[in-house]
């Protein structure tokens, strides 16, 4: 499929509420959208790795940077035959899977267009319908964490994630887990901790969660596994998983029992569905997580979460996290109890309204081959 043109675009796009985690608070989102077309064809991709370099090595104005200077040359008016062609011409960028990422799901995007197929079936999802569950970051109060959280499970969401970090911690997650004592909870450290932390994490262990979230170092393998054999809550990998090489690392040190699998993180579907086998040929259970992405980057989690390697709720969406201004023209099927349906449009059913895409563009750059 020759791509006969790539636009991109700089997006800044405010937060209703601010999202307050270990790394740090974001009030507004700065991300990367992608169009590439080919012949009568269109395919929407996003890059989404925040504004600052606070969750990986990579941030919103270089990943748009770099893309200029060496992805779009090494894509525009080539002929892409697979996700696979269009990652090995990008080898020769080390790295950078967030920038990565955008363009490879603009292309499974333009493909499953193309082929008239929606994206979900044509990557071998088998669920049409799932439940996804609720996310929670720091809160003012533990008050306002416990009326929100009994808030979703009133709902009828299956499981709550919590945000965990210092001065967010121990006490707090007593304090849930007391209110809420039967209830699945997980918590997220976004690799707030080290081994030094192990007593903490013992306490922890005591609380019966369904996993312990990316509790150390953001590109660390090796402490993981030595912390995953100290303790029997399940270790799950998200900001040290991002390419199908650290998967297979993981996967043979044994440093988590579940893996975070994230489009944008890991370079796009290609990656992600190689990960998600290595992670079924290895026992490692999986589920589809989020990076604030705008409705665009939405659309792929919610077909990656039609796989059937994904035997835990999702983070696609939160009514807790919204912006002001999306850019979707329709909003995506999220029913109360957070159920999400997937449509039959042909692609990951990106509806792009214009007007909405023309207030939070702060920039844009158009490409066309010759």
């Amino acid at each position: 499929m020759k791509i006969d043109s790539i636009s991109m675009y700089k997006l800044d796009m405010p937060l209703r509420q601010p999202w307050t985690t270990a790394y740090g608070s974001d009030d507004t989102i700065r991300t990367v959208l992608i169009r590439m077309t080919s012949g009568d064809y269109t395919g929407w991709g996003e890059s989404s790795p925040l504004a600052g370099p606070t969750y990986s090595p990579e941030y919103c104005d270089g990943i748009y940077d770099l893309a200029q200077k060496f992805i779009v040359p090494a894509l525009l008016g080539k002929d892409i035959r697979s996700g696979e062609d269009l990652m090995s011409r990008l080898n020769f960028i080390k790295g950078n899977p967030f920038a990565k990422a955008g363009f490879d799901l603009a292309y499974w995007d333009l493909c499953a267009a193309a082929a008239g197929k929606p994206l979900w079936r044509m990557i071998g999802g088998v669920r049409q319908t799932y439940q996804n569950g609720a996310d929670f970051g720091f809160q003012k109060s533990v008050d306002i964490l416990l009326e929100k959280i009994a808030d979703r499970i009133r709902a009828g969401y299956p499981r709550v994630k919590l945000k965990f970090g210092p001065g967010w911690e121990l006490d707090i997650l007593r304090e849930v887990r007391r209110h809420f004592p039967d209830q699945v909870f997980h918590i997220d450290c976004n690799s707030a901790y080290s081994l030094k932390d192990l007593p903490l994490f013992r306490e922890v262990d005591r609380l019966n969660l369904a996993m312990i979230e990316q509790p150390l170092r953001f590109d660390d393998l090796l402490d993981h596994s030595k912390l995953q054999k100290e303790l029997k809550t399940p270790i799950c990998l998200d900001e040290s998983l991002n390419s199908p090489y650290k998967a297979r690392q993981a996967a043979e040190l044994g440093s988590g029992k579940i893996f975070n699998l994230k489009p944008a993180r890991l370079g796009g579907i290609t990656n992600t569905l190689e990960v998600a086998e290595i992670a079924r040929k290895a026992g490692i259970s999986c589920w589809i997580g989020g990076m604030l992405e705008s409705g665009v980057g939405r659309k792929f989690l919610a077909a990656l979460g039609a796989l059937d390697c994904c035997t835990y709720p999702s983070d696609i969406w939160s009514p807790y996290v919204e912006f002001f201004e999306d850019v979707l023209a329709e909003s995506m099927n999220f029913t109360s109890d957070g159920h999400y349906t997937l449509d039959d449009l042909p692609g990951a059913g990106i509806q792009i309204d214009e007007k909405s895409l023309a207030k939070v563009t702060v920039e844009k750059q158009e490409y066309l081959s010759h």
